[in-house]
């Protein structure tokens, strides 16, 4: 198994590498993508709705895929729930800071699915 091969050469097992214990497709990573507008940003803020459009055809144009987006109150203005490749969600993140609206934290998720793969590799 890679996970143990993995845990033996004294690396941490990614999801990726565990078994997936009877689950037949392999899921797609996901991440929460946590934004602050910065001045330029909320100087321009009307325009919001339709950067977000924008962007949204840009990430599915690199295989990521957008689940929701939500503007919110309190410590962040954006959180925006997304699915696809690591180097994909990476570049797309670049391309966004350079547009200089937006200052990102961007988390990787995992599901309940997932979290269970990785605590049954726990001994």
């Amino acid at each position: 198994m890679a996970a143990l091969a993995d845990s033996e050469k004294g690396t941490t097992p990614t999801v990726a590498s565990l078994p997936l214990a009877g689950i037949q497709e392999r899921v797609m990573p996901a991440y929460i993508t946590l934004a602050n507008f910065t001045d330029q940003g909320a100087r321009t803020i009307k325009d919001s709705p339709e950067r977000f459009e924008a962007f949204k055809s840009l990430a599915e144009g690199a295989g990521v895929s957008i689940k929701s987006v939500h503007w919110t109150t309190g410590a962040y203005d954006i959180v925006v729930v997304s699915e696809g490749p690591e180097d994909a969600l990476m570049t797309l993140n670049m391309k966004m800071a350079a547009m200089g609206n937006v200052r990102t934290q961007t988390l990787r998720g995992f599901s309940p699915t997932e979290m269970r793969m990785m605590v049954a590799q726990l001994k």
